[in-house]
């Protein structure tokens, strides 16, 4: 098919669809809870009084025990210049219905990196600028680079070891002042050099809104970054007392808040003692394609010193990613060489997000690699190369 003509994104329209899912789905919550019997709802700003006692729009309210679920919100760092700019968060740049002509994105990391692509595929100008040696730092070295060569080459400036960064105004623009690594690679820095963009997204991490909640008045305690610290159960050090979702700094997604609610129902009223440390680290990266990841990383599993066994398969020899013309990223994972249990794995392609699902399962069933590598498969998928991946493994050197 030939389009005939330039292509362009409603941006209105893009935000009118967005609010009405987010809309249902808050509207849906909230009737449910307001309606559910022997349950009221306040809304207000809350704080702790006590161990036993929080304050809400001037009412004290008293219980036996009490959950804190306050979540977080957008680092907003010190930065020169900062103060005399417009910017954007996670948060606020959900309300844009235009098109920014170029944004300039400070923080390359999961949220950044989203927003990257979700605004160079709506035709924004995109830079991102790291002031790290690479990219979502948390991953293996070959996850950060495959996907910095996934976004560059979708036209998004990547600059990489980004030090003394600084924003000016200057005749309706902004202007981005850093020290980088030249041309994104990394290496020495290229000396200082200014980014002219038309609009900022800060994305360089998020805090726990506990700086308001009068933790000391009930003796709850934090770290030294501000999460409440809680044991195995979500128990906070004050009898009573827990915390749950991202303000416990034990996850900082929306599936490990709704697992903290699990263990917590499970513990006070099932009568069954599940623990955080049962869960097995999963999460994505949802740029397209996508990334899955599960268990240890390959430096994790190098740092804990035991025989381990590698299995790898880039997505161009998967037929299914060919067929769709997607053959970026590629698949692997890290198996105990004693116990053939699986230690990690990362799939970074079409349906890594979904197919890293079934072996995650593998792990909570605290099955042996070859359960997978002796399944049948469908044909045609992504997913029947995996135990044609494991039967190709070799020691991790």
């Amino acid at each position: 098919m030939v389009i005939d003509g330039d292509i362009t994104v409603d941006m209105k329209a893009v935000k009118a669809r967005k609010d009405g899912i987010v809309r249902q789905s808050n509207t849906g919550v909230t009737n449910w809870m307001k309606n559910m019997d022997n349950l009221a709802v306040y809304e207000g700003h809350g704080r702790l009084e006590s161990a036993n006692s929080v304050s809400v729009n001037g009412e004290i309210l008293e219980a036996d025990k009490i959950i804190l679920n306050v979540g977080g919100r957008a680092v907003v760092p010190r930065m020169p210049g900062l103060d005399e700019i417009d910017y954007f968060t996670n948060s606020n740049i959900m309300d844009v219905d235009f098109l920014p002509r170029h944004l300039v994105i400070i923080g390359g990391s999961y949220i950044g990196l989203e927003f990257a692509q979700i605004y160079r595929r709506f035709g924004s100008r995109v830079t991102v600028v790291q002031r790290g040696e690479r990219l979502i730092a948390r991953e293996d070295p070959e996850i950060s680079e495959a996907v910095k060569d996934i976004l560059m080459a979708e036209g998004i400036t990547i600059k990489l070891q980004a030090e003394c960064v600084s924003f000016a105004k200057r005749d309706g623009q902004v202007v981005v002042s850093a020290d980088c690594a030249p041309n994104g690679d990394v290496g020495a820095g290229g000396g200082e050099e200014e980014i002219v963009g038309s609009h900022v997204l800060l994305a360089v991490g998020r805090v726990p809104n506990t700086d308001d909640l009068g933790l000391e008045a009930a003796g709850v305690t934090t770290d030294k970054r501000g999460f409440i610290t809680v044991d195995d159960q979500l128990a906070t050090n004050v009898s009573g007392i827990w915390a749950m979702g991202d303000a416990n700094g034990r996850g900082a997604f929306t599936h490990t808040s709704y697992n903290d609610f699990e263990i917590l129902a499970a513990n006070m009223f099932d009568d069954d003692p599940r623990r955080v440390s049962d869960r097995i680290t999963a999460y994505g990266l949802f740029i397209d394609p996508p990334l899955g990841r599960i268990g240890m990383t390959e430096a994790e599993v190098r740092a804990s010193g035991r025989p381990a066994l590698v299995g790898k398969m880039m997505m161009s020899r998967v037929g299914r990613a060919k067929e769709r013309g997607e053959t970026q990223g590629f698949m692997q994972m890290f198996i105990d060489a004693e116990s053939k249990r699986i230690l990690g794995a990362a799939i970074l392609g079409i349906g890594g997000d979904e197919i890293i699902h079934g072996l995650l399962d593998i792990m909570y069933a605290d099955a042996p690699y070859m359960v997978i590598q002796r399944a049948m498969h469908i044909h045609p998928t992504v997913s029947e190369l995996i135990p044609i991946m494991l039967a190709d493994l070799k020691p991790l050197e």
